[in-house]
């Protein structure tokens, strides 16, 4: 008999496809996980989303799983 190795996903998570900026790809279930706010300079402002595999790799936490 085989085991399941995976997490069951929460019924209500969100699940997004954008931009992973980890792996500069396209990726489903995408987290908003850093922010860039620009200041009065010129700069990279933005957001930055990870996929689960990125978030996993480099021990990213969403901005909305954290205290």
């Amino acid at each position: 008999m085989s085991e399941n190795t995976q997490t069951a996903p929460l019924a209500n998570t969100p699940t997004g496809y954008g931009w992973c900026a980890w792996h500069q790809g396209n990726a489903r279930g995408v987290r908003l996980v850093a922010v860039a706010e620009q200041g009065s300079g010129p700069g990279t402002a933005g957001r930055h989303f990870a996929c689960r595999p990125c978030r996993e790799a480099y021990d990213l936490v969403p901005l909305a799983d954290r205290p």
